[in-house]
């Protein structure tokens, strides 16, 4: 997990850095900027998704399921990330003292 977030943080340096030599002073329409913008969060939420999950999902552990809720409804109000990871993990960790 570690290593792909690392290989996923090189590649995202790289392509951000890129990215000026290619297209100079010209700038990206407002769409593509958002898909890009996207990518990275997109990518680490399949990676944790895989891991949480396991193989087949044959690992999956519902505790997990009411913070990735509270931290998804958190983001679409447009809330901090960190604030929403904090909040999540929270959630998480009371629902797993309940149980």
């Amino acid at each position: 997990m570690v290593t792909g977030v690392v290989v996923l943080l090189v590649m995202n340096a790289a392509f951000k850095a890129v990215g000026p030599v290619l297209i100079g002073e010209r700038q990206f329409p407002p769409r593509i900027r958002q898909i890009v913008d996207m990518l990275p969060p997109a990518l680490i939420a399949g990676l944790v998704a895989v891991d949480l999950l396991g193989q087949k999902w044959v690992d999956a552990d519902w505790t997990v399921a009411p913070g990735l809720g509270i931290a998804v409804v958190m983001r679409l109000a447009r809330l901090p990330h960190l604030a929403c990871i904090a909040v999540a993990v929270g959630v998480t960790a009371g629902v797993r003292a309940l149980r």
